[in-house]
């Protein structure tokens, strides 16, 4: 059945599902070729094969943290992740972090549906573009159907792809000796490896902008240890293991390139097995696709009705979803071939503009409101979190611009940065500037006030009784 619920609260009478299911719902989110092209930038910035993967798997167990705490606002609120920003930054002011929020969502899918044309033309008839149009329609019917089939989806792509990439990692340490790798590539860079860091970080928190939509449905009384837990595994276990063979693919092959390293690779253990881990790949793309125009369409539909209400049905989705996609097509076929730098640069902008935003989500949560939410104020312009909100505002802004002077990508390296050799430390920096300063600034907040605003919203949504 197709999906009704969109950016409204999700009663607890419909709350359903398992909290294990975020463990592969997430980690075949995460188990796609774009992961493992992150890792191919460490041996680009000459990282030895050692350092590149101690970069990412430090960067990916870092960045997934705060992805994973974000899983427990799900189930908490009943709301997907990006309308629950209204509460920090008021119902209109929210949409500056949408912002930025689309434009991780675009870039992701632009980049892969190329990958996954790239996979399947390799043993399908027909050029990239009509694979383009091809691969982002089945991504739309996902995406319509919605919540429940995405999960199954996922959770059963999860067996096949530990078997096919348990046979191809095993296929790649026995035929490219990483220990002989290791001794003779690259050498040891605190900047690149800062790079590396970062970009495995930012690749993993950008996940945090739509973890709670996939928690939402999941039962109020949930453990939150479980589910951050759960969420936490899935994503990291899969981001260090496609990461790491990324990064020995890169600096054992010439010219290494996603799709034909895992041929080779494959077909070296097996005539054939190479080209069907590559349509394996394909497939998984293809989810992740329609998981992130669900995404992108929460996020758009929660713009829209800041300004102008928007009846959560079932054509609004699929409206936002159709929208979302053409504008990723139209991006994919204006991109050009070598996109591994922009792919490079394109994470770390990620990183840096959802810092400040993962940073106050996450203090107001946890520290300040403490889970505790009015969730009919949060669609009323009138209620307590208003319009706009002067606190999470300032804290994004300033959090954001204090990691200006830290930036290094390839066209802009901060003062700040070039003083420290080169080093990136904005993330560190966006953190705790955004985080602290929302805290301070939120010191004034009349909670009690707040929880009589709670009471009633919860009174109205579940019954006198609730």
């Amino acid at each position: 059945m197709i999906e009704v619920r969109s950016i409204d609260y999700v009663p607890v009478r419909e709350r359903h599902g398992k909290v294990w299911h975020q463990g592969p719902f997430w980690f075949t989110g995460n188990f796609v070729l774009t992961t493992m092209v992150t890792g191919f930038i460490g041996p680009s910035l000459g990282l030895s094969l050692g350092w590149s993967v101690a970069a990412v798997a430090l960067g990916a167990c870092f960045g997934t943290f705060f992805m994973a705490f974000h899983a427990n606002q799900g189930p908490r609120m009943g709301l997907p992740q990006m309308i629950q920003s209204r509460a920090q930054f008021g119902i209109r002011g929210a949409v500056v972090p949408f912002a930025a929020v689309v434009f991780v969502y675009i870039g992701f899918n632009v980049f892969n549906v190329v990958l996954a044309a790239q996979g399947l033309t390799t043993v399908l008839p027909g050029g990239a573009r009509a694979w383009y149009a091809i691969l982002i329609a089945v991504a739309v019917v996902l995406a319509v159907v919605g919540h429940d089939l995405l999960h199954l989806v996922q959770r059963w792509l999860t067996y096949v792809l530990i078997v096919v990439f348990g046979v191809i990692t095993v296929g790649a340490l026995v035929q490219l000796h990483p220990h002989e790798v290791a001794a003779s590539s690259g050498g040891h860079s605190w900047t690149s490896f800062l790079i590396v860091f970062c970009g495995a970080a930012g690749y993993q928190i950008s996940y945090a902008v739509y973890v709670s939509d996939y928690s939402r449905y999941l039962p109020r009384d949930v453990s939150a240890r479980k589910v951050i837990w759960w969420t936490y595994a899935g994503a990291a276990l899969s981001a260090v293991w496609l990461m790491s063979l990324g990064a020995l693919l890169a600096s054992s092959m010439k010219a290494p390139d996603a799709i034909n390293s895992l041929r080779a690779v494959g077909n070296d253990i097996l005539p054939g097995f190479g080209t069907f881990a590559v349509v394996v790949s394909a497939l998984a793309l293809i989810t992740i696709m329609a998981v992130n125009a669900y995404g992108a369409m929460l996020t758009t539909t929660s713009a829209v009705d800041a300004f102008r209400p928007v009846r959560p049905t079932v054509r609004s989705r699929i409206t936002g979803i159709v929208v979302i996609e053409l504008a990723v097509l139209v991006v994919a076929l204006l991109l050009p071939e070598d996109y591994l730098g922009s792919f490079n640069d394109f994470i770390l902008l990620m990183l840096y503009f959802l810092i400040p935003w993962t940073a106050v989500n996450l203090v107001d949560f946890y520290a300040v409101r403490r889970g505790h939410y009015a969730i009919t104020a949060i669609f009323d312009p009138k209620g307590i979190y208003g319009r706009w909100s002067w606190q999470g505002l300032t804290a994004y802004v300033v959090g954001f611009a204090a990691m200006v002077p830290f930036f290094t990508t390839s066209f802009y390296t901060g003062p700040l940065a070039e003083a420290l050799g080169g080093f990136d430390i904005s993330f560190v920096v966006g953190l705790l500037v955004g985080g602290i300063l929302y805290y301070v600034l939120t010191r004034g907040i009349d909670l009690d006030a707040e929880r009589a605003a709670v009471e009633a919203s919860e009174a109205e949504l579940e019954g006198a009784g609730a």
